[in-house]
C-alpha cells in the first residue's frame, strides 16, 4: 500500500466518480483505521496545490456537521441510571489513548486513583469533571439515527479447500490512499483511494471485480471461509473471528478499504419489491440471500465496496476501535468525529431494538465508520455472541447524544 501527499492526488478529477471517501446510503460499515504511508512515486507529475483547488468539486467538501449546545446533567434522560461497570473499563481504556493530553491527562489521573467501579462514585466524577454538550443537526434538531453492530464469528481455514473457498485479503500494495487534507483543511480526514496504471491513477477494483473468479487479488488471501453471505456482513462490521477446524481463534480486523462508496443492499432489496421496509434487517437480508442463490452475487455486487482485514493480537478482549483501543460491548459507540472527539464520554439515549424501552447509556466514542454521518449518529458496539448479533441486527432506532467534555473547555467541535 501507499499513501500519496495531495500534490500526487489531483492528476486525477478521475478518483471522483468512485473513489472518494464516501457519505454511505445506509449503515453500519467498517471502522477506519489510521496507517503510515510513504511518499508519492518519483514518476508522477502533478500541479500545485493552488492549480487543482479550484478542480475539487463540491461533493467532496465535507456537509455542514451540526453543532453543540452546553446544557447540564438534568437534562440527560436517566442519567443516573446509564452509568455501568463496562462504561467504566471503556472511559479506562479511552485513558490509555488520551492521558498524554490536555485537558485529559489530570483527570484520566483522578479516574484511575478511583479504583473499581462504584456507580456513585463514578456518576459524582463526571457531574464534577464534565460539562454536557447536547448535539445537534445543522436543522437544530435533536433527533437522529442509531444502528447497531457486533464482532462475528466464522469457521475458516489457512488454506483453500472445496469447503473454505471464500478469501479474505488483506490490504493489496498497488492500493494508493491519496490524503485531501493536504488540499484544504476543510478536507481533513477525507481521503481518495486508487491505483496506478502506468503514470495515471485509476479508481481501484470494485467488489465485482475483486470477487471474479479469476480475482486480480490472487495472492493476498488471508485465510478463507466457507460461507460468502457471513464474510459480506464481517466487511460491514470490519471485525470479527475466525475460528479454525483445530479450534484455533483467529481476531481480524479492519485495515483498509477500496475507497468506492458504500451502498445498502437492504434498499436495493426493498426498492425491487423483494423486502419490505420492516424485513429488512440483516437477518431478514441473510434470508432472502439463503434462499436465492443464485442471485447472491448480483446482490452484494451492488455494494462496490470491498473491506481488507489484518489479523490481530490474539490476547485482545474486543476488536481494536478507530481510537486504538478494544472495543466493550455495550459501552463502545461509533460516532461522526467531525462533531464528537473520539475518546470522549457520549450520552446516548434512545430505545432497545425490537421492543419500545428506553436505552439511556453513557458511552465512548471509540470508533468511526463509512456510514456514520452526521451530528446526530451514532453506532452501538454491541459485542460478541449470538445476543449481540441479534440485537445490532434489528437496531435501526432513533436517539439523541450529549457529548461529555471537560468541564470549562470548549470542545474542539463546537461552533
Amino acid at each position: 500500500m501507499t499513501r500519496l501527499p495531495i500534490p500526487a492526488c489531483i492528476l486525477i478529477p478521475l478518483l471522483l466518480a468512485g473513489c472518494a471517501t464516501p457519505q454511505p446510503a445506509a449503515p453500519p460499515a467498517a471502522p477506519m483505521f489510521p496507517r503510515p504511508g510513504v511518499g508519492a512515486p518519483a514518476s508522477l507529475t502533478c500541479p500545485s496545490p493552488a492549480e487543482i483547488s479550484p478542480t475539487v468539486p463540491e461533493n467532496l467538501a465535507p456537509p455542514s456537521p451540526g453543532h453543540l449546545v452546553r446544557t447540564d446533567f438534568s437534562q440527560l434522560p436517566h442519567w443516573d441510571q446509564g452509568l455501568s461497570p463496562a462504561t467504566w473499563n471503556a472511559f479506562l481504556e479511552s485513558c490509555t489513548r488520551l492521558s498524554q493530553n490536555t485537558p485529559w491527562s489530570s483527570l484520566c489521573q483522578q479516574a484511575i486513583s478511583l479504583g473499581a467501579f462504584d456507580a456513585l462514585t463514578m456518576r459524582q466524577f463526571f457531574e464534577r469533571a464534565f460539562d454536557p454538550w447536547q448535539v445537534l443537526n445543522p436543522d437544530e434538531s435533536a433527533q437522529g439515527l442509531i444502528t447497531g453492530y457486533y464482532e462475528p464469528l466464522l469457521q475458516g481455514s489457512l488454506t483453500r479447500t472445496t469447503v473454505y473457498r471464500f478469501p479474505l485479503y488483506g490490504p493489496p500494495p498497488d492500493l494508493l490512499t491519496i490524503d485531501l487534507g493536504d488540499l484544504a483543511p476543510d478536507l481533513k480526514g477525507r481521503h481518495l483511494r486508487g491505483r496506478l496504471v502506468g503514470n495515471r491513477v485509476v479508481p481501484y477494483f470494485s467488489r465485482a471485480e475483486i470477487e471474479l473468479e479469476d480475482s486480480p487479488l490472487t495472492g493476498h488471501e488471508l485465510l478463507w471461509v466457507d460461507d460468502p453471505i457471513k464474510l459480506f456482513f464481517l466487511q460491514i462490521q470490519g471485525s470479527g473471528v475466525i475460528q479454525l477446524q483445530d479450534g484455533r481463534r483467529l481476531h481480524v480486523g479492519y485495515a483498509d478499504q477500496n475507497g468506492h462508496p458504500f451502498r445498502s443492499i437492504a434498499r436495493y432489496l426493498v426498492q425491487r419489491g423483494q423486502l419490505t421496509l420492516s424485513q429488512a434487517s440483516m437477518q431478514g437480508i441473510e434470508a432472502w440471500a439463503r434462499a436465492h442463490p443464485q442471485d447472491l452475487q448480483t446482490l452484494l455486487n451492488q455494494n462496490p465496496s470491498f473491506v481488507f482485514f489484518r489479523l490481530l493480537p490474539p490476547d485482545l478482549p474486543g476488536p481494536l476501535g478507530t481510537l486504538g483501543v478494544p472495543l466493550t460491548g455495550q459501552a463502545s459507540l461509533a460516532v461522526d468525529t467531525q462533531v464528537i472527539p473520539l475518546g470522549a464520554p457520549v450520552f446516548l439515549s434512545t430505545t432497545w431494538p425490537g421492543r419500545n424501552q428506553p436505552l439511556d447509556r453513557l458511552m465512548m466514542a471509540q470508533d468511526t465508520g463509512g456510514a456514520i454521518r452526521g451530528a446526530v449518529r451514532a453506532d452501538f458496539f454491541w459485542g460478541f455472541g449470538v445476543e449481540a448479533e441479534e440485537a445490532a441486527g434489528h437496531m435501526k432506532q432513533t436517539g439523541q447524544l450529549w457529548l461529555l467534555y471537560p468541564r470549562g473547555v470548549q470542545p474542539p467541535t463546537a461552533h
